[in-house]
């Protein structure tokens, strides 16, 4: 499947999941908003992908995302986005949701796995309650410690601050 072809509406992604769940297949979902792919991403994702036979991912749009981050971000924008995810290997599905939260695509696909970092308490992760009502299971994957968005935001900002001092 070519990667741009992973990238699908909710009624694309229902259809297509339809193979995989009558083949009793387990699927799983992530989310978030994957701005500036890094290290920790990847790692991530793969482990969510290890946990089921197919991987969706919903992906914060720029709507989304300005609903739950500061106002610089994203720094790139959701289509872009969209197609990195879409061509890692270890990614089936990625959906884009405008909430600020992924209530709703969870509540229509009904995971059998729903999986967040372990800086998550299971209280706090959103849809649990729905995927364990369903039979499903929540996985806390553990994160890449020193690796974030963030950190690589503010690495690029000091270092060009610390340039910009130098040239003075």
């Amino acid at each position: 499947m070519l990667h741009m072809d992973k990238i699908v509406t909710l009624s694309e992604l229902l259809t297509r999941l339809g193979p995989t769940r009558k083949a009793d297949g387990r699927v799983v979902f992530t989310n978030g908003c994957f701005d500036i792919l890094h290290a920790g991403h990847v790692r991530y994702l793969a482990a969510a992908r290890a946990q089921g036979d197919l991987l969706v991912v919903g992906l914060n749009s720029d709507k989304s995302v300005g609903l739950i981050k500061e106002k610089e971000r994203p720094i790139l924008p959701q289509d872009q986005r969209a197609e990195v995810i879409a061509a890692l290997c270890c990614v089936d599905f990625v959906i884009l949701f405008d909430e600020a939260d992924p209530l709703a695509l969870i509540t229509a696909i009904q995971p059998d796995i729903l999986v967040k970092g372990a800086d998550w308490e299971e209280r706090h992760i959103v849809g649990a309650d729905i995927v364990k009502a369903g039979g499903g299971r929540i996985v806390r994957i553990p994160i890449t410690v020193d690796v974030s968005t963030s950190g690589i935001i503010r690495r690029i900002i000091d270092r060009y601050q610390k340039n910009q001092t130098a040239k003075d």
